[in-house]
């Protein structure tokens, strides 16, 4: 495990920790993907961010007029300390590891599914049914949808792949051609 998934997961304890005590777990979660996918998704923010010449107190004070009323305070917090401490290259990271901590608080656990096209909201219910009965929590589901698979689904809970793509199905064949020959 790298430092900056350590860090990133005490931060994202920390965060977790308080917004419990808020009983705001969800919501902080969502402010979280909202500022973190914002901040991710726009290379200008990025390089204002990452840049070394630009004085943290204007970085902070230029987040702080964006987010303030926007988030709520413990999400502005973390970012914030994230900012004065050098770590922005943590968000991504804080974002996964406060999603599996919220989840594990809840018994909840997040797949994400692959299949070539997008899933209707019955076909994620039924995987989100399946797979929660295998692995005995209440399924998350996220679809990803990746032309490259021929057909079938890829499912992927943690640290887990339940791989029931064509392509995957094909590559086991081939395996087990090889190994017989």
């Amino acid at each position: 495990m790298s430092q900056e998934t350590v860090a990133a997961k005490r931060y994202a304890r920390a965060l977790f920790e308080v917004a419990a005590q808020q009983q705001k777990g969800l919501e902080v979660e969502q402010e979280l993907r909202v500022v973190v996918s914002a901040i991710e998704g726009d290379a200008d923010i990025q390089k204002f961010i990452s840049t070394p010449n630009i004085p943290r107190s204007v970085k902070m004070n230029a987040l702080n007029k964006a987010l303030a009323g926007k988030i709520s305070k413990p999400v502005l917090n973390t970012i914030e300390l994230l900012l004065e401490k050098g770590r922005t290259d943590l968000f991504a990271e804080l974002l996964n590891s406060y999603v599996k901590i919220q989840g594990a608080s809840l018994g909840m656990a997040d797949a994400a599914v692959y299949s070539t096209y997008p899933l209707s909201d019955q076909e994620k219910e039924q995987v989100a049914a399946e797979f929660g009965q295998m692995a005995q929590q209440k399924i998350r589901v996220t679809n990803v949808v990746d032309e490259s698979l021929l057909g079938g689904l890829k499912v992927v809970i943690g640290d887990k792949l339940y791989d029931g793509s064509l392509s995957g199905k094909l590559e086991r064949l081939e395996k087990s051609f090889n190994r017989q020959a």
